[in-house]
Parts: C-alpha cells; sequence; structure tokens
C-alpha cells in the first residue's frame, strides 16, 4: 500500500486489531494505511493497528470508496435465484482487516440461507466464522456482513452468527486466496 504516511485532520474511533476495542485516534496523529479493502481501512499508528471504517475515510484526507454492491441492483423484483448472486458479491466485499482476501474466499461463510418475508423483500441467515476464535474483531465483522446484507434492496433483515464448529483452518480458503497469499 501507500507508504506515505497520512496525518489524521481530526479525531477518529477506531478499532484495535485484533482485539476489537474501539479507541479514539488523535487528530495530527500520523497513520499508515497498510489495507483499504471493502470499504474500511486498516492503518498503523503508532505501532498498533486499527481499523477505521469507511464513514470515517475523511479523517485520513482521504475519499470513502463509492463503488456498492447495492448500486448493482435491477430495480424492480428480483428472483430468489438473482439476489443469491448478489448476496455473495456482497460477502466478497468484507474483509478481515489483517488479510487482504474477502472472507468468502477465506472460507470463513459457512452457510448463507435466504427466506421470503413478504413481496420482493427477503430475510437472510448468515453462518460464518473467524480464523480464530479469540479474534475480537469478530462482532466488527459480523456488523460488516450485516449492513452489506441490509445494503440490498430486497433485504429487509440480516442476521448473522458466528459459529466455531467446524473450526476453520487453511484448508478451507478458495486456491485463489492460498495464491493470493503464497501458500500454494
Amino acid at each position: 500500500m501507500n507508504s506515505e504516511p497520512k496525518t489524521l485532520i481530526r479525531d477518529v474511533e477506531a478499532a484495535v486489531v485484533p482485539v476489537g476495542t474501539k479507541v479514539t485516534l488523535q487528530k495530527g496523529e500520523q497513520a499508515y494505511i497498510t489495507q483499504s479493502l471493502g470499504g474500511s481501512y486498516t492503518v498503523i499508528v503508532n505501532g498498533n493497528m486499527f481499523r477505521i471504517e469507511a464513514k470515517d475515510a475523511d479523517a485520513l484526507g482521504v475519499q470513502a470508496e463509492t463503488k456498492s454492491v447495492a448500486a448493482a441492483v435491477p430495480a424492480g423484483p428480483v428472483t430468489q435465484e438473482q439476489l443469491e448472486k448478489q448476496v455473495w458479491e456482497a460477502l466478497k466485499t468484507c474483509y478481515d482487516p489483517e488479510i487482504p482476501v474477502n472472507i468468502v474466499d477465506l472460507g470463513l461463510i459457512y452457510d448463507c440461507h435466504l427466506a421470503p418475508a413478504g413481496e420482493n423483500s427477503f430475510k437472510a441467515d448468515v453462518k460464518m466464522t473467524l480464523t480464530a476464535p479469540g479474534c475480537g474483531m469478530g462482532p466488527t465483522l459480523a456488523q460488516d456482513v450485516q449492513n452489506k446484507l441490509l445494503n440490498l434492496e430486497p433485504i429487509d433483515e440480516a442476521n448473522v452468527e458466528l459459529v466455531w464448529d467446524p473450526p476453520w483452518n487453511q484448508g478451507m480458503m478458495t486456491e485463489a486466496a492460498k495464491l493470493q497469499l503464497g501458500l500454494m
């Protein structure tokens, strides 16, 4: 990524990676962006890693990504099959702040079920895991998944459950993810 530091132009809430604790980074601090995928930013400030949400990109002096999967959704009624494709595309825009591979290709999504909830309205239930059970970023990633799904027009309800069985392992990654991470 860009090795040039960004000076924070305002105080900004961030999550400590990997524990997930919310902190406030102070205006004037130097931040090095290490990853900007899926709309959020992973930064290093004073030797520590943090995640800054897209809504706070201005604090870094950058413009938030405006590309949205929701923008690709056609107007009008969609079939459940069309929506399933859109859901998986939306899930592919979610990233672990420490790993530059989306959570689908990492093998973190164990199940995604859509159920009709009314006329042209659906409920999504997702079961996902993390690369490590002790990762404090779990609630943050689950919220990111939920937000991305709720941004899809036909989805009116999205439930995300963190599960630990079966335990995640590298064999659950796609070949593309393994290749990208130098594991093949």
